[in-house]
């Protein structure tokens, strides 16, 4: 399993509020799955910040274009391969 790291700056604050209700489902759901290692927003207002768990880049990517906020033009991102290390043991 790798995990990815994907910044999702605001492109359209009106759309972010409107389809954050959808986002934040979308994010629950994928949490539950075991696709979603972490989320949440900046606190300055300028977006915020996933961490998917895929076995490659396009499968993260194939997850990240399913988000409302990506479908509706909400938020641009940008995706890095993230090679965490922690002593945390997660239970996925």
């Amino acid at each position: 399993m790798n995990y990815y790291a994907v910044l999702l700056p605001m492109k359209d604050e009106e759309k972010s509020k409107q389809f954050r209700p959808q986002h934040l489902a979308f994010l629950k759901q994928m949490r539950e799955e075991k696709k979603i290692l972490m989320n949440g927003r900046f606190t300055d207002g300028a977006g915020g910040l996933v961490i998917y768990a895929a076995n490659s880049l396009d499968e993260a990517k194939s997850y990240l274009k399913k988000d409302p906020y990506i479908v509706e033009g909400a938020r641009d991102f940008e995706i890095h391969e993230w090679a965490m290390e922690t002593d945390v043991k997660f239970d996925f």
